[in-house]
């Protein structure tokens, strides 16, 4: 006998498979147990249905998450933090500051626990940050830290400080 699998049968198949089986073994396991239907030519076309609108939903899905990574490539976050001696930073540039910036800069509402930043970010410069978006897509931010307005540099440091002649 014919049937199309419902779900997942150990040492038969996956859901959506057409599989052969034994007639005893569909009509007193199987089909009580709601486990297969049988291939009617109906059903058959209602499977070819199911896994083409399966298809075009995953197509569309592949070209959302492109879109949204070519979107994300093209970001340039700048964040300006406080520096003292050395530009050593007080505090850090972490995934959260990343993912709120997405948001306020640029609307893009992204789990900080998809920005593949391993430590957080402590020191002046450029960096490329990835987003996991989806398996195999892994756009990356571009991540400028420069020192803020009122920052020590490692410039003024260096300057000893000079008292006024009286």
């Amino acid at each position: 006998m014919k049937v199309i699998l419902l779900q997942e049968v150990s040492g038969l198949g996956k859901p959506g498979d057409v599989k052969d089986v034994a007639d005893g073994y569909a009509r007193n396991y199987l089909l009580p147990r709601q486990m297969v239907t049988p291939a009617t030519v109906t059903e058959l076309a209602t499977l070819r249905q199911k896994v083409a609108a399966a298809q075009r939903k995953v197509e569309r899905q592949r070209q959302e998450h492109e879109a949204l990574a070519a979107r994300i490539g093209g970001i340039t976050l700048t964040f300006a933090v406080r520096v003292g001696r050395g530009d050593r930073l007080y505090g850090s540039v972490t995934s959260q500051d990343v993912a709120n910036a997405l948001v306020e800069q640029e609307g893009l509402a992204v789990d900080r626990r998809t920005i593949q930043l391993r430590d957080p970010l402590r020191q002046l410069g450029t960096f490329e940050v990835g987003i996991r978006i989806a398996p195999g897509t892994e756009p990356k931010v571009k991540i400028h830290i420069i020192p803020s307005e009122g920052s020590v540099t490692s410039e003024q440091a260096a300057e000893p400080a000079v008292a006024p002649a009286e």
